[in-house]
C-alpha cells in the first residue's frame, strides 16, 4: 500500500511532535515500508486507523508509538565507535583521578543497544587506576524495546568487532562456538550502568547531574535546530564547570554554544 502526501505529513508531523525526529521530503516510500510493517503486526489495513491509534490516549497508544519509532528510526551503534572520543576520555578520567575526584558522573545520552555506555564502562575502569570511589554513568534512549536489549548486554560474535580478545576475557563471559557465540556483560559492567527511558526532544530532564562528561553522539543529526538548541542549552545545564561533551563528528553546533567552547572538533567543555 502506497502513501499519499497528506498521509506521509501526518506522520512526518506527528513523528516530529512527539520526538523530535525531522523526516526530510521525499521519504514517503521509505514511511510507508516501515508503517505497514506495524499495520500487519496489528491487523490493521487503513493508515487512517493507524493513525488514530498513535494519537489516542492511553498506555497503549504510547507503547504502540515506540513500537512505531523502532521501526521508523535506525539504531546503528559498535563497541569503541569514533574511537577518539574514548581515548580523549581516557586522558580525562587519569586527570580526574589524579585530582583525588572520588565521584565521576557520566551520561550517555543515546545509548541504542548498549554498545557505547558499556564502551564507557571499560574506558573508565582500564584508565582509572586504583579509583575507589563513586562512578555510575546514566544511559537513556526513547526506545524501550532497544533499553530491553541494552539490559540484557548480550551480543553476537559479529557485533564484538571492536572489543579486543584482552577487553572480552576481563568484561564479558561467553556461551558457544563460532559464528553461535555470544557474549554477555559481566557484574562489573552491568552494576555500573544504569539505563532509562528519555526523550531527548523534551527538556528539561529529570536528572540533577553535574555530569562529568556527557555523550551525545550521531543523535542530533536527526533533529532541527530549535531542537537541537534546546537540547545543548540543557547539556549546559548539566555539565559540571570544565566537564565535557561529545557529538557525532558529522554533527555541528555551530551557533548554539552559549558556555561551551570548542576544545577539538566534536568534543565540547563547560567553562
Amino acid at each position: 500500500m502506497e502513501m499519499d502526501k497528506k498521509t506521509f505529513n501526518a506522520f512526518r508531523d506527528l513523528i516530529y511532535d512527539k520526538s523530535g525526529i525531522t523526516l526530510g521530503e521525499g521519504k514517503e516510500a521509505l514511511v510507508s515500508a516501515r508503517v505497514n510493517k506495524r499495520l500487519r503486526a496489528l491487523g490493521l489495513t487503513e493508515y487512517r486507523d493507524y493513525l488514530s491509534f498513535l494519537t489516542g490516549t492511553g498506555a497503549d497508544a504510547d507503547a504502540e508509538f515506540i513500537e512505531f519509532l523502532d521501526v521508523i528510526s535506525t539504531n546503528v551503534t559498535s563497541f569503541f565507535r569514533e574511537n577518539d572520543h574514548f581515548l580523549f576520555m581516557a586522558e580525562v578520567i587519569k586527570e580526574l583521578v589524579a585530582q583525588g575526584r572520588n565521584k565521576i558522573r557520566i551520561w550517555c545520552a543515546a545509548s541504542s543497544s548498549g554498545e557505547e555506555p558499556y564502551t564507557l564502562a571499560m574506558t573508565f575502569l582500564e584508565n582509572a587506576g586504583n579509583f575507589r570511589g563513586d562512578v555510575r554513568i546514566l544511559a537513556t534512549d526513547i526506545s524501550t524495546r532497544i533499553l530491553r536489549q541494552a539490559i540484557a548486554g548480550e551480543y553476537i560474535e559479529q557485533k564484538m568487532q571492536g572489543v579486543s580478545p584482552q577487553l572480552r576475557a576481563r568484561y564479558f563471559t561467553s556461551t558457544g562456538t563460532g559464528a553461535s557465540r555470544v557474549y554477555k556483560v559481566n557484574d562489573q559492567l552491568s552494576s555500573m550502568v544504569s539505563f532509562n527511558r528519555l526523550n531527548l526532544s523534551k527538556p528539561p530532564f529529570p536528572m540533577k547531574g553535574p555530569f562529568d562528561l556527557i555523550f551525545c553522539r550521531n543523535v542530533m543529526i536527526y533533529f532541527d535546530n530549535t531542537v537541537r538548541s534546546r537540547l545543548m542549552a540543557e547539556f549546559e545545564r548539566l555539565l559540571r564547570p570544565g566537564g565535557y561533551l561529545m557529538v557525532g563528528h558529522s554533527e555541528s553546533m555551530a551557533g548554539m554554544l552559549c558556555t561551551l567552547e570548542t576544545v577539538r572538533p566534536s568534543v565540547y567543555v563547560k567553562n
